[in-house]
């Protein structure tokens, strides 16, 4: 379903500045895998997930959805394929609009444009069925603006957004890491239940350790631009976070060694 072959991307290449985000970076997912990614600040998750989405170009590799290549296709073309939600709460909806208007548009992502946002009755009745699934009360209010709803409605409304057209791919980039604790733990169950119930191809990127390993059948650990971790589904049922930290020192601790050893 998604198959990422040597991809590399140098951000600032030549200058003092330059710094390797992706070194030959490969990655295949099956159709309903769920990765979870983990990796400190500046490991390269989030530039994973722009690389995929469309938003950058890797300066080589390729990039496959679907058997299809999407490599150089903008971002605008690769969203029907693909359903995104952010670690921003205010991201990825349109606040001065309402919850129906907000549906209606991500409803239509696979769709023929039009420049009508189409809410008919048709349509209201469904997305009522789809935000009680949320039982968060949503269905009652979908002549409210967006901007009115708190961070864990919205966040919630925008993994709906994300899903109810059952993409090709789902990503996940740090979605709850904004919430307050009960907050987080809604919209991850919700994560759970969506993915299992539409069997969605997703990667999703925390910093929560425990998180990495409660969700998805797979997980991987990025530092300095590359995976240098990928656990399978029947080694990741063993790992616990003290192990998955021993396995960390343990990679860094060859790759200074290697490091040492180039330089001798």
């Amino acid at each position: 379903m998604l198959h990422l072959h040597d991809i590399s991307l140098t951000f600032n290449e030549g200058t003092p500045d330059e710094k390797k985000a992706l070194q030959n970076t490969n990655l295949s997912l099956e159709k309903g895998d769920f990765v979870t990614i983990i990796g400190s600040n500046g490991a390269g998750k989030s530039t994973l997930m722009n690389v995929i989405s469309g938003s950058l170009t890797p300066d080589v590799g390729e990039v496959k959805i679907a058997d299809k290549e999407v490599t150089y296709l903008p971002e605008y073309k690769r969203s029907q394929l693909i359903g995104r939600v952010f670690q921003d709460p205010m991201a990825g909806t349109a606040p001065t609009m309402t919850i129906e208007e907000n549906l209606a548009i991500a409803y239509s992502r696979n769709k023929k444009r039009t420049l009508k946002i189409g809410v008919n009755k048709k349509r209201k009745d469904l997305f009522r069925e789809y935000l009680e699934t949320l039982n968060l009360g949503l269905e009652n209010r979908l002549s409210a603006k967006v901007g009115l709803l708190s961070g864990g409605e919205r966040q919630a409304l925008s993994l709906l957004m994300a899903t109810f057209t059952e993409p090709k791919i789902l990503l996940l980039d740090e979605h709850t890491a904004a919430l307050d604790p009960s907050r987080a733990e809604l919209i991850t169950n919700l994560t759970r239940d969506i993915v299992k119930k539409y069997q969605l191809t997703t990667l999703m990127v925390t910093h929560n350790m425990q998180q990495a390993l409660d969700l998805g059948n797979r997980l991987i650990m990025m530092d300095k631009g590359q995976i240098i971790l990928n656990v399978d589904s029947e080694t990741k049922e063993t790992l616990t976070i003290e192990k998955l930290l021993k396995e960390f020192q343990r990679i860094r601790g060859k790759q200074m060694d290697s490091d040492r050893a180039v330089l001798a």
